[in-house]
């Protein structure tokens, strides 16, 4: 990710005052159930998509994407609800029809401005996302936030900030595509289907399997003294040649039968992670990636599920094993943590947390988000596909997040943040 640029101080935006998108007819009112699932992973996610178009301007953006969104959020009602506490003490949704918050604003530059978009600085895409002022929780903050920003050169941006417990990355991504079929006046390709009690915990409870996802690692080798340092933040491009070869390092030793590009870059990326922070050999160390679940689920979940159909899953090793061992032991390590996500598995996961109400712990882990096989590249709402989408920043220090790039979609960026000091180590481990 490019450092703070000097200018990015001096690229300001002007937001108007916040209104709020109610839906564009009378919809549900009531509790809406956000099942266990989505209980995990109640965290501000911010992202940007960035629109400019050759025969058309953006004076009227705001309208259409203000109206799109009026009409989508019918179907779409608890994102125009406020966030609440249960009765039995969890997040839900009170669907009161409020609204979406929705912000318009004008940046005093052009969109080339902000520099290279495949790494962009989360200083000047902060300021294209509206932030509730004063909120505390979020408990505070709406389910979507919309900002969308015009820019001098006729380019403009939506920037969202939505709340994880509503949408996983599949449901958001078709959530965005429908945003703007209907902008185009379209029928929707894929519709909402809301009810997420298909995914509640089973009556009586039944924990099949042990779920050291959610425990904590002591941290033996005080990597968070390491973490008070400056925090840098960086991409790393891997392209298909960079990518296949990584394959081809974990398959060698013919251990393995097979590997995907995922598995490889995982593995890759978690060992250097250990390196560069200095970990002890007998440190225990955990992954954890979220797999989706909607194919994997017995029946499997509908089409157009709106809600979050992953789950998280784990790999657990201590630092030494990983390092002393071939690449092809830590690709062997992600494949089992894969293939563990049965029906079974998840159904366990989600009565654990019904009992335990545990969150999972992020000390010495590493946490990886993967978007590249999202198509958010696909939206449009009138003015073609975006130039650029993607996250603001990342959520955790724990995160990784896997993002596609360039025209093909065939590289994949590896964003992280790490301590000054270990990054510099981190930088030459992706020599490969």
């Amino acid at each position: 990710m490019a450092n703070a640029d000097s200018s990015a101080t001096e690229l300001t935006v002007k937001q108007g005052e916040p209104t709020l998108v109610l839906p564009a007819e009378e919809t549900p009112k009531g509790l809406y159930f956000l099942n266990n699932l989505d209980q995990n992973i109640a965290v501000i996610v911010r992202t940007c998509y960035c629109f400019k178009s050759d025969s058309k301007g953006n004076e009227d953006a705001a309208e259409v994407v203000k109206n799109a969104l009026s009409k989508l959020l019918v179907q779409c009602y608890p994102l125009a609800g406020r966030l609440t506490i249960s009765s039995a003490g969890k997040l839900i949704v009170n669907c009161t029809g409020e609204g979406a918050v929705f912000v318009e604003a004008e940046a005093s530059f052009g969109i080339e401005d902000i520099g290279d978009l495949t790494k962009p600085d989360p200083l000047v895409l902060g300021k294209l996302v509206y932030e509730i002022p004063g909120a505390q929780h979020i408990l505070q903050i709406p389910p979507l936030v919309v900002q969308v920003t015009k820019f001098k050169c006729g380019a403009f941006v939506i920037g969202m900030s939505m709340n994880h417990c509503m949408l996983d990355g599949l449901a958001a991504m078709e959530f965005m595509n429908s945003w703007g079929e209907t902008a185009r006046g379209l029928p929707l390709k894929v519709g909402p289907v809301l009810d997420r009690t298909i995914l509640k915990s089973r009556d009586p409870t039944k924990i099949e399997f042990p779920h050291p996802e959610f425990d904590e690692i002591e941290d033996v080798s005080n990597t968070n003294k390491l973490y008070e340092e400056e925090m840098l933040y960086r991409y790393f491009c891997f392209g298909p040649e960079k990518l296949e070869q990584l394959k081809q390092i974990a398959m060698q030793d013919k251990v393995l039968n097979k590997c995907t590009t995922f598995e490889a870059l995982s593995a890759f990326v978690w060992r250097a992670r250990c390196e560069a922070l200095g970990m002890q050999p007998d440190q225990q160390t955990k992954l954890l990636f979220a797999v989706d679940g909607r194919s994997r689920f017995e029946p499997p979940l509908p089409e157009g599920f709106f809600g979050n159909g992953i789950v998280l899953t784990y790999s657990l090793s201590k630092a030494g094993e990983l390092l002393t061992n071939p690449l092809s032991f830590t690709v062997g390590l992600v494949q089992n943590a894969v293939s563990m996500v049965t029906d079974s598995y998840m159904r366990s996961a989600i009565d654990y947390f019904e009992i335990t109400r545990a969150r999972p712990s992020l000390a010495a882990t590493m946490v990886i988000t993967t978007w590249y096989r999202l198509s958010f590249h696909t939206i449009d709402f009138g003015w073609g596909e975006p130039i650029f989408s993607g996250p603001v920043a990342l959520p955790e220090k724990e995160v990784i997040l896997f993002l596609s790039h360039g025209t093909q979609r065939k590289n994949i960026n590896v964003l992280l943040g790490l301590p000054a000091s270990a990054m510099k180590i981190f930088e030459q481990l992706m020599e490969i």
